[in-house]
C-alpha cells in the first residue's frame, strides 16, 4: 500500500532547468562558444556525478576576456525573472490535491537549498501541502543526487518504508537516487532533460498530466 509521494522540486515541480539551460545557452552563444550538452546533462538535478561549472567554463574559453563571476551574475538575473513568473508544471497541482484527498503523506527531496526551495513552494502556494521538505542543506552538497541520502532522509522523517513510496523525478541523477535507495520512481522528463537518457525509471511519463494519481496507485498497487 501505498502511503507517500516523494517529489523532486526543480524540473519536476517547477520548471527552473529550461531557463537556467537556455540562459547559459544564449551566454555561450552570444560569445561564440557552445554550451557543452553533454557535460550540462551530468549536473542536472545534482552535482554527483560532476563538478561541470557552465561560468568557469566559459570564462577558460574566452581566455580571460570574461570572469566566472559577472558571468554567473548575469546569469542569475536573466534566468531568475523568467523563473520567478513560472507557475507549477502540468499535472502537479492535480497530484498534491489528490494525494491529499487520499489520505497520503507527502515530501519533496531536492538538491537544491532550503533558500530557494522554500521560497518558490512558498511563492507557488504548495509548500503547505508537504509534509517534509528535505534539501541539500539537510545531507550536504557531497551527498546530493545521484546519491539516495534526500530520499532516504525524506522516509525516515516520513516514517514509511521504502516499498510504501513513489518517487517522481526528471533527471538522470534523480532516478538514480531513487533507485539506490530501492524506491519506485516515476521519471517525468521536461523540455531539458527529455533529451537525456534517463534509465532505470519504472514507469516514464510525458506530464504528471497524462496519467492521473489514482490510476498510477493502481498500477503501482
Amino acid at each position: 500500500m501505498i502511503k507517500a509521494l516523494i517529489f523532486d522540486f526543480d524540473g519536476l515541480i517547477l520548471d527552473t532547468e529550461t531557463p537556467d539551460y537556455l540562459g547559459w545557452q544564449n551566454i555561450y552563444q552570444e560569445h561564440g562558444f557552445e554550451l557543452p550538452y553533454d557535460e550540462w546533462g551530468r549536473i542536472v538535478g545534482g552535482d554527483g556525478l560532476s563538478d561541470f561549472d557552465a561560468a568557469k567554463h566559459l570564462a577558460r574559453l574566452s581566455q580571460g576576456r570574461l570572469d566566472s563571476v559577472s558571468l554567473r551574475a548575469r546569469h542569475r538575473l536573466e534566468s531568475g525573472a523568467v523563473i520567478a513568473r513560472a507557475t507549477a508544471m502540468p499535472g502537479v497541482l492535480d497530484y498534491i490535491h489528490a494525494a491529499k484527498r487520499l489520505g497520503l503523506k507527502l515530501a519533496i527531496a531536492s538538491s537544491s537549498q532550503h533558500a530557494w526551495v522554500d521560497g518558490h513552494a512558498e511563492r507557488l502556494n504548495i509548500f503547505h501541502y508537504f509534509d517534509r521538505v528535505i534539501c541539500s542543506d539537510d545531507v550536504g552538497s557531497d551527498r546530493t543526487k545521484p546519491n539516495p541520502d534526500l530520499f532516504l532522509m525524506a522516509l525516515k522523517q516520513l516514517q514509511v518504508p521504502k516499498e510504501a513510496a513513489i518517487v517522481f523525478e526528471d533527471s538522470p541523477n534523480g532516478v538514480t537516487a531513487a533507485n539506490r535507495a530501492g524506491i519506485f520512481v516515476v521519471a517525468v522528463p521536461n523540455q531539458v532533460t527529455e533529451k537525456l537518457v534517463i534509465k532505470g525509471a519504472n514507469l516514464t511519463l510525458s506530464s504528471l498530466s497524462e496519467m492521473p494519481l489514482i490510476t498510477l496507485l493502481d498500477k503501482v498497487q
